[in-house]
């Protein structure tokens, strides 16, 4: 419909992050929707068919883009991470892939009606997952550590391999049919071992010229960007399909030489992953045929699908994962989720080609297949992964939590009203002697420095929402928020501070440094603390149709401070200098509050205990 090549990428871009943010927004996967986008724009009305827009650009762009995500999650895979379940994972991504792979395929010959050749390639091929569909799930449904570091490692290792598994039973086909000696077999391997060794190579090379100062801090995640690039394009130029299995050895690599700059990377690469992702699920599904569509609906394909999902994904974990200490609810949830993505979308196109070339005429469906298998995992475990992990206890619990930072009186006192009101919480601080306190009151604790790298291998952030800088140092609370941006957003961080407006700062700190300021501008550590000491009181007022947050606000005590509104749905609003927090009917007002109603009712008590004497 539209000629230009640049607005028709505008386009796709664009429909892929407003895609993003009307899953963030709604909490829908947004797998299903970037695909119904996708499927929209391109063969139900039309308006876009992007292989022929981008013609022979294409499919190098779509590889390209899937090297640059499978790197940047292959940067998540420290070693550390899987201490306690390297056992299973082994067992999933070797025993439980080769289980997959010789189930898929018999499932692929007697009920996709397949021969023989075929129903190998493809079924080495649909052992993947990935991370293009599995991290998006992952971040959608909050699983606890141990399920998602399974799902996680699952997705990145097994991408490439099940690439490798299908060029692998294509070669291997051809040399039973004579169609190759056996040199060809070798070639295969001995560039499968040369993808490994490049990947190693250029990931400890570049990992020891980052550690020793060789690039300069603005040039580093471009340089590490070309070099994935270069990675994949040598790796696959000798072999299809190995430029995968390289870029994911570089990935591991760098991610264990524990690189001081490494998440600046990580976070950088991230930001570039999810716009390649957006836009190519909507390529992908936008260059679906018609006719692709209608022949998902034979009855062969839709029984395939059915047995994917309800015979060999369950069977390959439970039999593969026999001995290990995964629990049956564990086994479970792995056991169904395993929703394909775009490498299975991309390589299965490619050996549908070849296949009909070398003369397989049934290879004809594969593409229609795929995408039958690829639309209904995404859509069957995007939309059941938060419910069933809530079901099995899976799950961090969905309200949100917040993650305070430094323990004082104040703190502890905050801690233990979000905690008597349900709210999930944790006292984190550096020092074991001012834990003493909130260990007293019953209040989860941390002991630890936040900042340290250790950090995100033993402190679950999943359970919190918010976190609250809350220590007597402005210093480092701006720099603890600075450092949680990625994993919070900016909008759900708050600090205490330490001089009130119009005081000489011990730091000129720029605006977009820190986080939000809370309470009133006159509002101090030292207050708060100060205040909690002489025994304010922290007070939960609930808002009716009677007694409304206008009335509240006129009623208060004038030296009473405004903390935070729990509301009827479950959300935190945490009052900041700069921000206007409205109650309404059903909320809860929590305040900082003079302890003078507290003392009349005691007083009122004890005048009652004595008279009924």
């Amino acid at each position: 419909m539209f000629d230009s090549l640049l607005f028709n990428l505008m386009i796709i871009g664009l429909i892929g992050v407003v895609s993003q943010w009307i899953a963030w927004r709604f909490r829908m996967p947004a797998i299903v929707v970037m695909s119904l986008a996708g499927l929209a724009i391109g063969p139900m009305f039309g308006l876009v068919n992007p292989k022929e827009v981008f013609g022979d650009l294409f499919k190098p762009f779509i590889a390209m883009a899937v090297a640059i995500i499978l790197f940047e999650g292959s940067l998540n895979l420290d070693f550390r991470e899987i201490r306690g379940i390297g056992r299973p994972i082994t067992r999933i991504v070797t025993l439980g892939a080769f289980i997959a792979w010789i189930l898929g395929s018999l499932g692929a010959h007697y009920v996709a009606g397949l021969s023989w050749a075929v129903a190998f390639v493809i079924g080495g091929l649909f052992i993947v997952t990935g991370p293009t569909v599995i991290l998006p799930l992952l971040r959608q449904a909050k699983l606890k550590p141990r399920t998602a570091a399974i799902l996680k490692w699952e997705g990145i290792v097994v991408d490439p391999f099940g690439a490798l598994l299908a060029v692998f039973a294509f070669e291997f086909i051809q040399f039973l049919t004579g169609q190759v000696n056996v040199t060809t077999l070798l070639l295969f391997l001995a560039a499968s071992t040369f993808a490994v060794v490049l990947g190693w190579a250029l990931g400890k090379s570049i990992g020891i010229m980052l550690e020793r100062g060789h690039i300069p801090e603005y040039l580093k995640s471009p340089i590490v960007l070309v070099a994935v690039i270069a990675c994949f394009a040598i790796s696959d130029e000798v072999m299809h399909e190995t430029g995968l299995l390289a870029v994911t050895a570089m990935g591991m690599v760098m991610a264990n030489m524990h690189i001081s700059s490494i998440n600046d990377m990580r976070h950088f690469k991230e930001n570039i992953s999810i716009l390649l992702i957006s836009t190519i699920f909507v390529m992908l599904t936008a260059s679906l045929s018609v006719d692709t569509l209608k022949q998902i609906m034979d009855i062969q394909i839709i029984l395939f699908v059915l047995l994917m999902l309800f015979v060999v994904r369950p069977l390959s974990i439970w039999v593969s994962t026999i001995g290990t200490d995964l629990t049956n609810k564990e086994k479970a949830l792995v056991g169904w989720i395993a929703p394909r993505g775009i490498v299975a979308l991309t390589v299965s196109s490619y050996f549908a080609s070849s296949l009909l070339e070398a003369g397989y005429e049934d290879a004809k469906i594969l593409t229609s297949l795929t995408f039958a298998l690829v639309f209904a995992t995404v859509c069957a475990h995007g939309f059941s992964i938060g419910w069933l992990a809530q079901k099995l206890g899976l799950a961090v619990d969905d309200k949100p939590g917040v993650l305070l930072v430094g323990s004082s009186n104040f703190s502890v006192r905050l801690a233990k009203t979000l905690d008597d009101l349900n709210i999930p919480v944790l006292i984190a601080d550096a020092s074991w002697q001012k834990l003493h306190a909130a260990r007293t009151a019953g209040v989860p604790t941390y002991f630890g420095e936040v900042l340290s790298e250790q950090t995100e291998y033993h402190l679950d952030m999943n359970p919190y929402e918010h976190l609250i800088a809350a220590t007597d140092d402005d210093a480092y609370n701006a720099l603890v928020c600075n450092t949680f941006i990625p994993e919070i957003g900016r909008n759900n961080l708050y600090q205490l501070n330490n001089y009130v407006d119009g005081q000489q700062k011990s730091n000129d700190f720029g605006h977009t440094i820190g986080g939000r300021s809370l309470f009133t501008k006159n509002t101090t550590w030292l207050d708060l603390n100060t205040k909690v000491n002489n025994h304010y009181v922290f007070r939960k007022t609930e808002l009716t149709e009677q007694y409304t947050y206008k009335q509240y606000l006129s009623e208060r005590d004038d030296s009473a401070i405004l903390l935070f509104i729990l509301k009827s749905t479950g959300k935190l609003e945490f009052y900041t200098k700069k921000n206007e927090v409205k109650g309404e009917t059903g909320d809860v007002v929590v305040s900082l509050s003079p302890p003078s109603k507290e003392i009349n009712k005691i007083k009122e008590k004890i005048a009652e205990q004595r008279n009924g004497k």
